[in-house]
């Protein structure tokens, strides 16, 4: 008997691989868990995926298929005893001939000693370990545990999926509204196949909200499932995987001279709830990583769009931010002066305190002077097309060093002809 005070969710969880919407990469015949669950030898895992893709309901099925018992623990709330605990209840099912499966949610919030705490018993069998998270697990989980279970990857749902989920949920008579006489309309149903962005429990906790709404005659329309989302926001997490995703997908569409994609990712990183000042500092840092003087007008676009966004707020700040995004996505692109700046910074930690060559030391008292503090030195203003020729600047270990290498595009090309100049002027005056 289904228990109808539980959530259209809860209730429409899978009881089967066959039930299972999307996930086929994991779940369709010939796939190592595929295989695992039909033998009935599951093993030790990590699920990985957004909210609402199924983490939970496959470990439930692992229990079921392996005839072992169900435990559960939440991190955020759980710690080492309670471990401990779980490990004590396996260890009485294994004396009986039963496993034990104790999937732990959430499982990037443990730290370090309540992680290693699994494995002793993960190792000797003890429990089935199952943990689930949002989270990319070779930043967030230890070595040592991610070296005794098995990394599984869960996708966000198509929207034909939820389609199909939402479907199901709409006939089935036992579980879901299939009982009812309400009916969902076909606008309605693609709006929610939308709105639940990949989420399979938020499209039927949006359903169940929206049947609780429909007209007088039963019908749930768009404007029904479009209440029930008020507030709700697009998947976006601002301290994890989603967010990196997001922030790397602007940036690499900017360098490669995509506006249309930059100015998306944006709009979707604004839509999520991120702080526009933090994407307004990125675009300032794409500015000197990826133009830099192939078009050195970018850095101050971007610190303007920055400064406007401080002194206007939203929505006026931002249209500025999108400005400098579309900018800076269109005009030419060097890293010259970016792998310059990381090649001078790795010799100087690498080449120790080089001495300053003496002709270029400061010599503010006769003692240096003295010492020849600043002798020789040429003052450039002084020279033939204010440039010192055959002049030398770096320390003799360095003697000859090139860190900035201009490219042909731009503002750039230009300063490259001009440092071809001056090399030319360099190359006479040594053999003059």
């Amino acid at each position: 008997m289904i228990d109808r005070t539980r959530p259209l969710a809860d209730r429409m969880r899978p009881r089967s691989a066959d039930e299972f919407a999307g996930q086929g990469h994991l779940l369709d015949p010939g796939r190592p868990l595929c295989e695992a669950l039909a033998v009935g030898r599951p093993h030790s895992m990590v699920l990985w995926g957004p909210p609402g893709t199924g983490k939970t309901t496959l470990a439930r099925m692992v229990a079921a298929a392996a005839d072992a018992e169900f435990l559960t623990l939440s991190a955020v709330m759980a710690g080492v005893k309670d471990i401990r605990e779980c490990a004590a209840r396996g260890s009485a099912n294994r004396e009986a001939g039963r496993q034990t499966l104790l999937f732990v949610d959430e499982v990037h919030r443990f730290n370090k000693a309540q992680q290693d705490a699994f494995l002793p018993y993960i190792e000797n069998g003890t429990l089935l370990f199952i943990g689930a998270t949002t989270e990319n697990p070779s930043f967030e989980l230890n070595n040592a545990l991610l070296s005794r279970v098995r990394v599984y990857v869960l996708r966000a749902l198509e929207p034909v999926a939820i389609g199909e989920l939402i479907d199901a949920a709409m006939s089935d008579a036992e579980r879901g509204l299939g009982d009812t006489d309400l009916s969902l309309s076909e606008a309605a149903r693609e709006a929610l196949t939308q709105l639940a962005d990949g989420d399979a429990r938020t499209a039927l906790s949006l359903l169940e909200v929206a049947a609780d709404l429909a007209d007088d005659a039963g019908v749930i329309d768009v404007d029904r499932i479009r209440e029930a989302a008020a507030g709700g926001r697009a998947r976006f997490d601002k301290g994890g995987d989603a967010f990196y995703d997001l922030i790397s997908a602007l940036h690499k569409s900017v360098r490669g001279s995509a506006p249309d994609a930059a100015l998306y990712w944006f709009a979707r990183m604004l839509d999520g709830g991120c702080d526009p000042l933090y994407i307004a500092r990125r675009v300032v840092r794409i500015a000197s990583e990826d133009i830099g003087n192939a078009d050195p007008r970018a850095l101050q676009v971007g610190l303007d769009a920055w400064q406007a966004q401080e002194r206007l707020g939203s929505p006026e700040g931002e249209l500025a931010i999108a400005q400098a995004i579309s900018y800076m996505a269109a005009v030419p692109k060097s890293n010259a002066v970016y792998r310059a700046y990381n090649t001078a910074m790795a010799d100087a930690r690498s080449e120790g305190s080089l001495e300053v060559p003496v002709h270029l030391r400061n010599a503010p008292t006769r003692l240096m002077k003295a010492l020849g503090y600043g002798h020789d030195y040429r003052y450039a203003h002084d020279e033939p097309h204010g440039y010192a020729a055959g002049e030398t600047y770096l320390p003799e270990a360095l003697a000859g060093r090139r860190y900035y290498q201009p490219t042909d595009r731009g503002m750039e090309r230009r300063i490259a002809d001009r440092l071809a100049w001056l090399a030319e002027l360099d190359e006479a005056a040594r053999h003059s």
